[in-house]
């Protein structure tokens, strides 16, 4: 159980969650909403206080650090006044709506030497750690390309678009692989069920390496995709999150030959690479929660939330002026 005290602020659906993982991990303090009944409600499904005044809970002293889940576009004033108050933040992603707020959060929590972490759960994912490692270590070779589908026939917003809304941690994750800034993006849309909402986006990430990514994000696909791919010269890897637990991770052992100078691909044979079970949420909350107790950088850190965050904005620009767009470091 851990000893770090936790105020979560926001109970809306995603919050829930967040707020029984804290709770399994007897860090869950207390939860905060404008809401009363929705915070009521939760609090006394785990058992502990709820407060409706932000300022009340982060006066508390014995409050360390808070989780913030509220709405995508409060996540800055949130944070902002959390910190400020000396407690270490965890805020969902996108870390905020505006590249500037970014910049300013990072800075305030160097400043104020306090921990701030950002949500992007699929980095905590086990087989994504193992994927990256093994990437990282070379069993790939060179890399060549990487893909990442995350579609269904799901819930339609009308406030943000397919890109917003599912794809910040395929951006996470490819820009882990890649382990670079993209050079160059481009983002095409469907505006197919409403006038100013893309339901499907495809984007094109050119890196300076050479490797291609692509993303694909859909509520209006006809079946549900989870899938990262990661295709090297010595081998490919697959990340398909819909597949039972212990099928998950696929090594292929094909490989990039190059008879006469000329490229080949040779297949190879499949091999399912099996870990313990973990929920990847309860993986990122002990990772927070041990930060806070050490004081060590977190994973996903405010620059690494910045960097997804200048993706994404610049996959905005794409999708607005239909042309490509260079990003500069």
């Amino acid at each position: 159980m851990s000893s770090v005290r936790v105020a979560l602020f926001g109970c809306g659906q995603w919050g829930k969650n967040v707020a029984r993982t804290l709770a399994e991990a007897g860090a869950l303090a207390v939860v905060v909403d404008a809401f009363p009944a929705q915070a009521e409600a939760l609090a006394k499904t785990l058992g502990v206080p709820f407060e409706t005044d932000p300022a009340k809970v982060l006066a508390d002293p014995t409050i360390q650090a808070c989780a913030v889940t509220t709405p995508a576009e409060t996540h800055f004033a949130v944070a902002k006044q959390a910190i400020r108050a000396g407690k270490d933040v965890f805020v969902e992603k996108p870390i905020t709506t505006l590249i500037e707020d970014a910049i300013a959060l990072k800075e305030l929590a160097a400043d104020q030497k306090r921990i701030l972490m950002v949500g992007h759960l699929l980095q905590y994912h086990p087989y994504f750690v193992e994927l990256l490692k093994r990437v990282r270590a070379g069993d790939l070779g060179k890399l060549l390309y990487i893909y990442s589908n995350r579609a269904n026939l799901g819930r339609v917003r009308h406030t943000e678009n397919a890109l917003w809304s599912l794809a910040p941690h395929d951006v996470s994750m490819v820009l882990a692989l890649a382990n670079e800034l993209p050079s160059s993006i481009t983002a095409n849309g469907a505006k197919a069920l409403q006038p100013t909402i893309d339901d499907a986006v495809m984007t094109t990430l050119s890196f300076p390496s050479g490797v291609q990514g692509h993303i694909f994000s859909s509520w209006i696909n006809p079946f549900k995709e989870q899938k990262l791919a990661v295709s090297g010269e010595k081998g490919m890897l697959v990340l398909d999150d819909t597949a039972p637990w212990e099928k998950k991770l696929t090594l292929h052992h094909h490989r990039i030959e190059y008879p006469n100078g000329k490229p080949e691909a040779k297949a190879g044979e499949a091999e399912y690479i099996v870990l313990p079970q973990a929920a990847p949420l309860r993986e990122e909350v002990d990772h927070f929660l041990s930060c806070v107790q050490t004081r060590q950088q977190p994973r996903t850190d405010g620059a690494e939330a910045l960097r997804v965050l200048r993706v994404l904005r610049a996959c905005d620009e794409s999708l607005a002026s239909g042309k490509r767009i260079e990003l500069k470091e």
